[in-house]
């Protein structure tokens, strides 16, 4: 059985408002393109992505770093819970067929290098510049990756 594609969307739990809107236009080409998006679940580039899948009918899942459901914004559809904080990035980068890497910190940057280590497509978007990224320029232009 064919599973849909599942992108995963690494950033920050605090998103500028520049940050933000990008990051809810991704939610949103996720949604319209019928994929599943994965995410950490929390607040910043996080909320963004998964209020803009949620609101154009898309699937939303948060693999959340702590050990309460209830820790997950509103707009993920299945929290999933791991109380293994930032080793939850192993799990995301595992699921995920390609990567959007968005602003972000150390985090971010510990979920891009499991993507690159494991063999994934990551695009990045306002974000690191290294090795192994594509760097998008435009939101619209991660169309032509997914």
């Amino acid at each position: 059985m064919k599973h849909k594609k599942i992108i995963a969307v690494l950033g920050g739990n605090v998103a500028k408002k520049e940050i933000y809107e990008k990051a809810y236009q991704v939610g949103k080409i996720i949604a319209e393109k019928n994929y599943i998006l994965i995410c950490g679940g929390l607040g910043g580039v996080m909320e963004a992505v998964s209020k803009g899948a949620k609101e154009n009918d898309g699937l939303t899942i948060g693999i959340l770093p702590g050990g309460n459901k209830g820790d997950a914004n509103p707009y993920i559809d299945i929290p999933i819970v791991t109380a293994m904080s930032n080793a939850r990035n192993a799990i995301i980068a595992r699921s995920c067929d390609i990567a959007i890497a968005i602003d972000g910190k150390y985090g971010t940057l510990s979920e891009i290098a499991y993507c690159l280590n494991f063999g994934k497509i990551v695009l990045g978007i306002d974000t690191y510049q290294i090795e192994g990224i594509t760097t998008i320029k435009d939101v619209e232009e991660i169309k032509k990756y997914l």
